[in-house]
């Protein structure tokens, strides 16, 4: 299957610079969960429930700030593909530290001493671009649970197929190209998370990283557009409650 054509499409007909269609929703389990979000990016599809803050266990428990715990499940169904359990969970565990580490960094935990934020992310498709995901949909969860943030983190993947420089890959795509995931804080070019697990030409990673860097200020301006038209549909119901008592 040819990745990129002569005619500068690739697979999925995108162009080289354009994002996979993404969908986000907040606030989709408001009765079991503090915040919560769901992630379309592409095929590859994302719950995430927040809990907290909350007193932890005396073990967890930080009388300086909060603490951050993040786990991630994914589905068995949420790939065609069957490996070793204890391959996926070591890849799991490894992946979940690395979503800590980079949350840590935005959220400030200094407000929430003697807390614990906990955070649950579900992986129910898997189609390319699976950390740059959770990360998007944990944004939103922290966002809708009205958790303090220095700002958002959005996140994309890219890769180099040839020498051409594609954003927001596919699996076809990262199952072959060398690539990177990389999160952005803000509308800045601040990075809060780099991960590359493939070489990538050494000429192509400044390109490389300026092609993801605006994927995520577009991710993130749609990310913005949903947090604004949830706090209209509140401010909308809420209005519509008063007059109603009145």
């Amino acid at each position: 299957m040819e990745l990129y054509s002569p005619e500068g499409l690739r697979v999925d007909g995108r162009r080289w610079n354009e994002l996979r269609r993404f969908y986000c929703r907040i606030n989709t389990h408001p009765i079991v969960a503090d915040g919560s979000a769901y992630v379309e990016a592409g095929n590859t599809k994302i719950v995430c429930l927040l809990i907290g803050p909350h007193e932890p266990t005396r073990s967890q428990m930080n009388t300086q700030k909060g603490s951050l715990d993040i786990k991630l499940h994914v589905s068995p169904f949420s790939t065609t593909e069957r490996r070793k359990a204890t391959r996926n969970d070591r890849r799991i565990q490894e992946l979940s530290t690395i979503l800590k580490n980079t949350f840590e960094q935005v959220v400030i935990l200094k407000n929430y001493p003697r807390t614990i934020i906990e955070v649950d992310v579900r992986v129910l498709a898997q189609d390319g671009g699976l950390l740059a995901a959770c990360c998007n949909a944990i944004t939103l969860a922290l966002v809708d649970a009205g958790i303090a943030l220095y700002d958002y983190i959005s996140a994309v993947s890219a890769g180099v197929f040839d020498n051409q420089i594609l954003l927001d890959l596919n699996r076809l795509e990262e199952q072959d190209l060398s690539s990177v995931t990389i999160g952005v804080v803000g509308k800045t070019k601040k990075l809060s998370l780099v991960l590359s697990e493939t070489r990538l030409p050494q000429d192509r990673l400044a390109k490389v990283f300026e092609v993801a860097v605006n994927g995520c200020h577009q991710l993130k301006d749609q990310m913005d557009a949903q947090v604004a038209k949830k706090g209209r549909e509140k401010a909308i119901t809420e209005e519509l409650k008063t007059n109603w008592v009145q």
